[in-house]
């Protein structure tokens, strides 16, 4: 049997395995002898039939994979992902366990009911059941590499199972549906492009993985918790067209100073609104800084589904601290949706908040994305296209057919760059979805010459960039060499309305420290929790607004969709598309003649990869300190290109560092036609190369409402509850994370880790203070 074979020649489900057919789970369909559950609950007469879980799950998942085609496909996943629970021993495990005078020894470890369907996909269709078997075989512990040395999906199939096949009695026969015509397509290239052909099958995996889960976990949750499943949101049909029509009366309602600035950025979202009009794929908005892309973005996403019908928005930002602010803006737009009685249609999650854990509630309280607009980071989405877990894995699907913004999309770390860009590029051909690459500088993804793995085929929005970086221009920058924090502090002591951005939480901390005079300074970063910053911001724009004395330092978190305006602005050297976004909030309203905007170079240094990178593309840029830069004006699309093609397109070596795009290939081997290493992968895939550990900060009255909230012995925590507690967390080191533990750090229901009290711990200007002496360690810089 060869790869070609098997797709051309569709074949019935009833297994060929020898051993299989043994076990009577072929053809043999004699009638069930008992009562076969899926779940029981702790009374005896609380069993969910499985014969009804797998339809449901079956049904649920194949509507999921039906805007990319794959419905047949999840459908076969759904039906038999639990086939393992029709054996005696699995029914009898389960007997025990929900069996009050049960002893906790007898229930260690558990029945393997997952390798059964994985097996039972193979059998029926030997070579695209590896598909199949792939997503079955994972959907508790997570997709398996397809051989390796610790558990893979090789040794799952040829595992010997306990006798399930009579199960097959209660469900409906099965044939090999055919391919999505997108992938069949695809594979007419595996000659030509065998590894990119493996990547599009391991993807199409991954999305089937995506709808299984999702419908497994909704089904369970429909019997496991009832009330939980009841406070699942559902957004009315028209809920895209009424958010289309609330942004729209939002921006007629905006003040107009009838500045240039003004007049671009309403140019700039006719453009958008035009543009909407096209058909879905690749597009660019190229927006100087303060050019309004935020709104614009949004309209043109929302016009764009509205025209073609797509689902969702998907708005992907660089960092955790930039989301919540963003999310600020999109509720104040749709406010008067939420006053009408519609389900507030904004979702914000952060990477950190992930529930990873293989329990029933960690499971059930996994993000799905099942919401009309989502933000979220770029760490979180591009680690979830090559996750492995579940919880990770689940809202995938929804990412088909639907408008995908990458705000400041040239923070990929260039050792991830051919793996982003080929997933997005999978997203786009193959899934329906619309990617809107969002840059303030000179695009830096597009395919030309010599950068080959760039993305084809990307409509500009907006008409002539150059011309609109013109009209925008209204900052200078001046580098003025290296400043000593006391010398910083002088100069922003001198200043009566200043912004100075750096590019640690430390050095934030330790120069706020220097100004700190009263009310008119204030210190923004990553160690205060979302909603704390939120309120930060609004004193600062209060101030600023009527002509107060105000000083902010702050980290990088202020450079992407912050709405802020400083005559002056002082920036820690970085990459130079984060000085271009720091230029951002220095006049940005055109309402002085030139903003200022100071280069420096730190006494502080970080070690993290990313910024060591970008800083010394800038550096070579600038020269030494004691000759002029090789460009007059360091923001010039001239500048910016020669940046890019300084930290990208020149880099040819490190586009794909980790050999993510290696870990997915076909073979004409009829017993493992297809090689992939989803966990390996997700493993070494690690935009942030050393992550941390949230914490949940009880802050204000509010948080404190959640937190008791969340400590309630009676019920487990709602998806609204978590989604409510993002805006209260603050990531941590882990070691600090773990020496906290227990004493500052009280983890609730054992999962959920909650700031024991306010007092030290939470300074009301700083943030958390866990131990100032290593509270931001050069890894987290925002």
């Amino acid at each position: 049997m060869t790869f070609h074979e098997d797709v051309e020649k569709p074949k019935p489900s009833h297994s060929t395995l020898e051993d299989e057919r043994r076990q009577g789970s072929g053809k043999h369909r004699s009638p069930p002898e008992r009562l076969y559950w899926a779940h029981r609950g702790e009374q005896a007469q609380e069993g969910h039939p499985l014969s009804a879980h797998l339809l449901a799950v079956a049904e649920r998942a194949r509507e999921f994979a039906m805007p990319f085609g794959g419905g047949e496909w999840a459908y076969l996943a759904g039906l038999w992902h639990d086939l393992g629970k029709y054996s005696h021993e699995f029914q009898d495990y389960l007997e025990r366990a929900t069996s009050p005078d049960h002893h906790a020894a007898e229930l260690r470890g558990s029945v393997d009911h997952t390798s059964a369907g994985a097996r039972h996909a193979v059998a029926s269709f030997p070579v695209l059941g590896h598909i199949l078997a792939h997503a079955v075989a994972g959907h508790h512990a997570g997709l398996l590499d397809t051989v390796s040395d610790g558990p893979c999906l090789d040794a799952r199939i040829r595992k010997a199972v306990p006798a399930w096949g009579h199960g097959l009695a209660e469900l409906p026969p099965a044939s090999m549906p055919r391919l999505p015509p997108a992938l069949e397509t695809r594979l007419a290239d595996r000659g030509r492009d065998p590894r990119g052909v493996g990547f599009s099958f391991a993807f199409f995996t991954r999305m089937l993985f995506s709808c299984l889960v999702d419908a497994d976990y909704l089904d369970t949750e429909a019997f496991l918790d009832r009330a939980r499943a009841s406070l699942r949101p559902v957004w009315p049909a028209d809920t895209l067209p009424r958010m289309e029509t609330a942004l729209s009366a939002f921006v007629e309602r905006l003040p107009v100073a009838g500045t240039a600035v003004d007049r671009q950025r309403q140019q700039v979202r006719a453009a958008c609104l035009e543009a909407a009009k096209l058909a879905p794929g690749f597009f660019s908005l190229t927006v100087p800084t303060g050019g309004g892309k935020t709104l614009s973005s949004l309209a043109f996403a929302l016009r764009h589904c509205v025209l073609h019908q797509l689902r969702r928005v998907v708005y992907v930002v660089p960092f955790t601290s930039i989301i919540e602010q963003n999310a600020d803006v999109f509720r104040a737009v749709f406010g008067s949706l939420v006053e009408a009685g519609v389900p507030d249609p904004v979702v914000e999650h952060h990477s950190a908040a992930d529930v990873d854990d293989d329990s029933a509630s960690g499971r059930l309280a996994a993000e799905n994305w099942d919401a009309p607009l989502i933000a979220t980071t770029s760490v979180q989405f591009y680690e979830s296209l090559f996750a492995n877990k579940p919880s990770r894995c689940r809202k995938l699907h929804n990412l088909a057919t639907s408008v995908i913004i990458l705000d400041e999309v040239q923070k990929i770390p260039v050792d991830y760059l051919a793996p982003c860009l080929e997933g997005l590029k999978e997203l786009v051909a193959r899934y329906g979805a619309t990617v809107v690459l969002c840059t303030a500088t000179q695009p830096a993804l597009h395919r030309r010459d010599g950068f080959e793995l760039g993305v084809e085929g990307v409509r500009e929005i907006v008409p002539e960039p150059r011309r609109l970086y013109l009209a925008l221009k209204r900052v200078e920058v001046e580098d003025v060499g290296t400043l000593s924090d006391e010398e910083l502090a002088a100069r922003l002591l001198s200043e009566p309305r200043v912004l100075c951005i750096v590019n640690t939480r430390r050095h934030a901390r330790e120069l706020f420290a220097r100004i700190d005079e009263g009310d008119s300074a204030y210190h923004l970063s990553a160690a205060m929790c979302p909603e704390h910053r939120s309120q930060v911001l609004a004193k600062v724009r209060r101030d600023l607004g009527e002509g107060r004395v105000c000083r902010v330092v702050t980290t990088q978190l202020v450079e992407a969709g912050v709405d802020i305006d400083f005559p002056v602005v002082f920036r820690s050297l970085a990459g130079l598309d984060s000085v271009a976004q720091a230029a951002g909030r220095c006049n940005r309203n055109g309402r002085e003649p030139v903003g200022r905007l100071f280069l420096f170079r730190s006494e502080h240094t970080s070690t993290e990869r990313f910024l060591r990178d970008t800083t010394n593309s800038t550096l070579q840029l600038l020269g030494s300190e004691h000759t002029n830069p090789l460009y007059e004006d360091l923001l010039s699309l001239e500048a910016v290109a020669h940046y890019f093609r300084l930290y990208y397109w020149d880099q040819r070596q490190r586009w794909d560092a980790k050999g993510i795009l290696s870990d997915f290939t076909l073979q004409q081997n009829p017993e493992l036609p297809f090689l992939f290493a989803f966990r390996s992968t997700a493993e070494r895939f690690r935009l942030i190369e050393e992550t941390g550990r949230i914490v949940i900060v009880p802050w204000q009255e509010r948080g404190k409402a959640l937190c008791a909230e969340l400590r309630s012995p009676f019920k487990a925590p709602s998806v609204a509850l978590l989604r409510a507690l993002q805006r209260f967390t603050v990531e941590v080191p882990l070691r600090q994370w773990l020496a906290e533990q227990g004493r500052a750090i009280e983890l609730v229901h054992e999962k959920f880790p909650v700031l024991t009290c306010l007092n030290p711990y939470y300074d009301e200007r700083l943030g958390l203070v866990l131990d100032r002496q290593d509270i931001a360690p050069d890894s987290l810089v925002t």
